[in-house]
């Protein structure tokens, strides 16, 4: 897959806080917030995006780090090409104040910005409220997101942080107490449901994680648990990127079904229609 020229895509910034950033638009309809994977908006995001702008929404892509449209999939650009993508992503992420990548029990500063552009998207784009994708070092931003009321479709896409380096670790995922018992009182309350996904075998999202979150929100966490051997065999990386490096984007493939259950969250709760009946996930 070649670098994507980001045709059909808005392009336009956004400024809260004293940080201004760009940020990707496509589709109508209720915003959802799409927030990318190191190394950033790749091709393969793109087209999850698109997923999203087909389903009726309008794809939001706040541009926190990399090129947007690069490919960076060493399969197909090399392995040195690959790296440099990776490193200079990783680089900006690190010397960053606005990312957590090891400290448990805090949610990372980024995430009052992007609510704030929640908050602005909702106001552009109506609708009953706001989705969120987040993926691997931002998958928790989605559910950190899930403080303010607008924020009604929060999904967790191989949630990587904090860096499970620990036992300790491997039990949390980057957000504050506080903002974690707001989240655990709108799901009692309001029905609000967060779905995560991940593959079994996946050491960057272990799966006590996920048992984590069964045990603070209950059944309002919706897990979607892959086995390996689901993972598009095409990618040159390790089973990671369900919605995106290793979907199978075929009928009846378990990462097309998980898509698929992301893209039913939000026309449930971001268009009004009834959930679909589908094949679940084969776990």
């Amino acid at each position: 897959m070649a670098d994507h020229d980001l045709s059909g895509f808005e392009k336009s910034t956004f400024t809260h806080d004293g940080a201004t950033r760009r940020i990707l638009r496509r589709g109508t309809g209720p915003a959802v917030i799409v927030m990318a994977e190191i190394p950033g908006i790749t091709p393969k995001v793109i087209e999850f995006a698109e997923h999203v702008a087909a389903a009726g929404c309008t794809a939001v892509l706040p541009v926190l780090f990399g090129e947007p449209g690069r490919d960076a999939d060493p399969g197909r650009v090399g392995r040195a090409s690959a790296g440099r993508s990776m490193a200079s992503s990783l680089w900006k992420v690190c010397v960053s104040r606005e990312f957590t990548l090891l400290a448990t029990g805090r949610s990372s500063r980024v995430v009052g910005w992007l609510r704030a552009l929640a908050a602005a998207e909702h106001e552009r784009c109506g609708g009953p409220g706001v989705g969120a994708v987040g993926m691997c070092l931002t998958g928790g931003f989605a559910l950190a997101m899930a403080t303010d009321e607008r924020l009604v479709a929060p999904v967790l896409s191989q949630p990587s942080l904090p860096l499970a380096c620990s036992a300790s670790r491997a039990r949390t995922i980057d957000i504050s107490p506080e903002d974690l018992a707001v989240v655990r009182g709108r799901c009692e309350r309001e029905g609000l449901q967060v779905l995560g996904l991940r593959f079994r075998g996946d050491r960057l999202v272990p799966g006590d994680r996920f048992a984590h979150l069964r045990r603070e929100l209950g059944d309002a966490f919706v897990a979607v648990e892959l086995d390996a051997s689901a993972a598009n065999p095409q990618s040159a990386l390790a089973p990671h990127s369900v919605l995106t490096e290793h979907l199978i984007d075929e009928p009846g493939q378990p990462t097309r079904q998980a898509l698929d259950t992301v893209l039913d969250l939000f026309r449930t709760r971001l268009l009004g229609e009834r959930e679909r009946e589908r094949p679940a996930p084969a776990v």
